[in-house]
């Protein structure tokens, strides 16, 4: 699945991403009931529910369809009722167990072409023999701005009268062994349906830790299992971290939460000089700000030796694409700014990364006594280590190089973390016993470290960002966690502060990110003595990756169709992301940037255009629209709300 594709089917299609929102709850003149996220206006015509955005560019209908013979019926009746097309021809149908009170869902997906920008869906729910139809028609950017106050609505969509499952109140139940057995039993039967190699795993209660090792190993194709000290890369749950030296730096008198970032560092500057006056120091991880994902700055322009300082250089040239405090946007850039404020404000003489590691080093691993936690790469493949792993078009695992991964040293504050299981399961005790340590002293107050998971800007119905730090009661109960992806490596830590519960999963393959919601959710299962969802939750993800996959590989041609690569240039170069190398070698095309390569694949887009798509497993799914701009070859690619144009030249 391209990039593109991946984002949209989170967007929508799995329920994988954090989405945002908040408003009364509405009933509508259907079957069910939802939420109008707030600055939206519903408009009800008949069986119709219209849910507009602040932006005109996206169209959002809830239709009360009726009986149907199955899915696809209904949502073809959505779109008569609705007055409107698709346009598009179906590209994958994906069955997924009904949840929520409904008793059977499925998700379509439209085939679209890159240089439409265009995210278009419909989700079919039934209950009894009544269907309901959400359908999603619009910009792709305007979709991932808005796609918080977008999802409040889907999460919150439910038929009328149902109650949610909720263990609020419940006692949670022991860890005894056979329970801890049983959450094993799902990761290995995850492990095995998503083809991931090796999974790490941790879990404490009321102070003890009962379980640390994992299933599998550290590499395919080698026998060393995956144990307590295997180190992976967390990638965003150093974020957590980051904002523990925050904390530190608050308690010691060296920064204060409310001041602004520009008195900490006077050189801190955004693309917009309100948004710079406005971001105090709580602001920097809060992902409130309005400012997007940049995250192509990186991928494109970095390699290991780029400065720690570019993160601020990045910041200077971004603008907010929505107001401050307004939906939730993750920003890397903000997260790795604040560990930098953090560092300095201990090492004011160091280099800002040398700063950085310094005080993560005797602040936070140190006193937690993590010591298999390191930022230097190198050491960490030296040692106990897992290896990433990703999959080729035809599904085939590879091992990963950790050429895209160094990448990231430059912002590692975000996300450049190496840890084991058991190092993590220390971090995650020390948010249970709310700063203290084991030995009776301090790491960081109470106050700023529940600081860090207060609610902020919500990313669901019921789940909130804090600073590096989630909280979700989507079950009644609180839990604290945090998600981490990079190339490779896939990771989760929770805490139920109820429950005095902690747990953290660390993956080394792609498809690892689809093991963490079923993983928490089995947690709540076997402590809560819950409806048994979770198993049924991987197979159906299983099914939709890989059904997925074959249709995405069913229009590539590989090696590149040579008649449609024939004309182009031999290097392309765009502003803000540098330069792009085209190099053939024999029948294969490759793609060269500046700190990885990969060879490429083309597609025949609907639209007539055709497109460069990256194949290597490490950066799989880039796709690049040929065409021409007044005369000069061109080559277009985007994420989510920006558009990068590379032109011919040497």
């Amino acid at each position: 699945m391209t990039l593109r594709r991946r984002r949209l089917a989170a967007l929508v299609g799995g329920g994988v991403l954090f989405i945002a929102g908040g408003a009364d709850a509405q009933a509508a003149p259907t079957p069910a009931t939802f939420t109008t996220p707030d600055g939206w206006r519903l408009t009800v015509k008949g069986p119709v529910s219209d849910l507009a955005p602040p932006e005109a560019n996206l169209s959002v209908k809830i239709v009360s369809v009726g009986p149907a013979v199955d899915a696809k019926a209904a949502v073809d009746k959505a779109w008569r009722l609705a007055d409107a097309a698709p346009g598009h021809a179906v590209q994958l149908i994906t069955p997924l167990p009904g949840r929520n009170g409904w008793d059977e869902k499925a998700v379509i997906a439209y085939e679209t072409s890159a240089g439409e920008h265009l995210v278009l869906q419909a989700i079919a729910e039934r209950k009894a023999d009544a269907w309901t139809v959400v359908l999603l028609k619009g910009d792709e950017g305007t979709a991932e701005k808005r796609g918080g106050p977008l999802g409040v609505a889907l999460a919150s969509l439910r038929p009328a009268g149902y109650a949610k499952e909720n263990f609020a109140g419940k006692a949670a139940l022991p860890l005894t062994p056979e329970r801890v057995q049983a959450l094993l039993d799902l990761v290995r039967t995850a492990a095995d349906e998503l083809k991931v190699p090796g999974v790490g795993i941790a879990l404490i209660q009321n102070g003890k830790i009962l379980y640390e090792g994992g299933v599998g190993v550290r590499e395919l194709g080698k026998p060393e299992p995956v144990d307590a000290h295997t180190r992976f890369i967390i990638a965003s749950n150093t974020k957590g971290m980051t904002t523990l030296l925050l904390a530190r730096a608050v308690d010691a008198g060296l920064l204060a939460w409310d001041e602004p970032v520009t008195k900490a560092y006077p050189a801190f500057r955004l693309g917009s000089d309100d948004t710079t006056r406005s971001v105090l120091i709580r602001n920097l991880v809060c992902a409130c700000t309005g400012l997007p994902r940049k995250d192509y700055e990186l991928l494109f322009t970095n390699t290991p030796k780029t400065p720690a300082a570019s993160t601020f250089t990045f910041l200077a040239a971004t603008e907010p694409t929505s107001k401050f405090g307004e939906v939730f946007q993750y920003n890397n850039l903000m997260a790795s700014a604040a560990g930098y404020v953090a560092g300095l404000a201990f090492y004011p003489k160091l280099e800002m990364g040398a700063a950085y590691d310094r005080a993560m080093q005797t602040q936070i691993f140190d006193p937690l006594e993590m010591k298999d936690t390191t930022f230097n790469m190198d050491a960490a493949l030296r040692l106990d280590h897992a290896s990433p792993h990703g999959e080729d078009p035809d599904g085939h695992v590879k091992v990963l190089g950790e050429e895209l991964n160094r990448t990231f040293t430059s912002a590692r504050p975000a996300g450049g973390a190496w840890s084991s299981p058991h190092d993590m399961i220390l971090y995650v005790q020390d948010e249970l016993t709310k700063g203290q340590l084991p030995n009776g002293h301090r790491l960081v107050s109470e106050k700023n470290l529940l600081i860090r998971r207060a609610r902020g800007v919500p990313v669901s119905e019921d789940a909130w960002y804090g600073m590096g730090l989630m909280e979700d009661a989507t079950w009644g109960v609180s839990v604290i966690h945090h998600g981490g992806d990079l190339a490779g490596f896939h990771s989760d830590i929770i805490a139920i502060p109820d429950a005095n519960v902690g747990a953290v999963i660390l993956t080394n393959a792609d498809k690892g990110v689809y093991i963490r919601r079923p993983f928490l959710r089995r947690l709540l299962e076997i402590l809560y003595d819950g409806r048994p969802e979770a198993v049924a939750d991987v197979a159906a993800v299983a099914a939709r990756e890989e059904a997925q996959r074959k249709v995405d590989r069913a229009r590539l041609v590989i090696p590149a169709a040579a008649q449609e690569t024939a004309g182009l240039a031999a290097v392309y170069r765009n502003p803000s992301l540098g330069a792009l190398k085209i190099e053939r070698h024999g029948p294969m095309l490759t793609l060269v940037g500046t700190a990885w390569s990969s060879e490429l694949a083309t597609r025949k887009n609907d639209d007539g255009t055709t497109s460069l798509v990256t194949i290597d497993p490490q950066i799989e799914g880039l796709e690049f629209v040929i065409g021409k701009n007044g005369g000069k070859r061109t080559l277009t690619t985007h994420d989510g709300q920006h558009v990068y144009v590379f032109d011919e030249g040497a």
